[in-house]
């Protein structure tokens, strides 16, 4: 069973890995600032391995937004991104947030309904 750590602010190296594992592409940029400035964010480990991730954006207010949350595909379909999600609720709102929102692709739909999100109108506009 993995062990999930609150705020782990897991080594770029680290979380690179993971990065290639989960979206077979390497960090963009570095995520340390990103992470000093999150709400917090929640990391599965499993024999000391970041196996899973997921970062609490917000608005320095009342909502919050779950971002990157991903599991290494050799550990999938066995409730990790379910139980980083749940945490990363849990912890959310213990910092004061009233909100929090997901965006997602299609296929993902039935993931984040079983997490308890339910869809909402919402807008996007690419700048780069």
């Amino acid at each position: 069973m993995p062990d999930y750590r609150i705020d782990p602010f897991p080594a770029e190296a680290e979380l690179d890995q993971l990065w290639r594992r989960a979206w077979n592409a390497p960090l963009a940029r570095p995520m340390r600032p990103v992470l000093e400035r999150s709400l917090g964010h929640v990391g599965a480990y499993e024999g000391g391995e970041l196996i899973g991730f997921v970062n609490i954006a917000w608005d320095g207010g009342v909502h919050a937004f779950l971002l990157d949350t991903c599991t290494d595909p050799a550990h999938r379909r066995r409730g990790i991104a379910t139980e980083l999600v749940r945490q990363a609720q849990a912890l959310a709102r213990k910092r004061g947030a009233e909100w929090l929102h997901v965006d997602y692709e299609p296929h993902l739909d039935g993931f984040y309904r079983g997490c308890g999100f339910r869809p909402s109108a919402a807008g996007v506009m690419k700048l780069s």
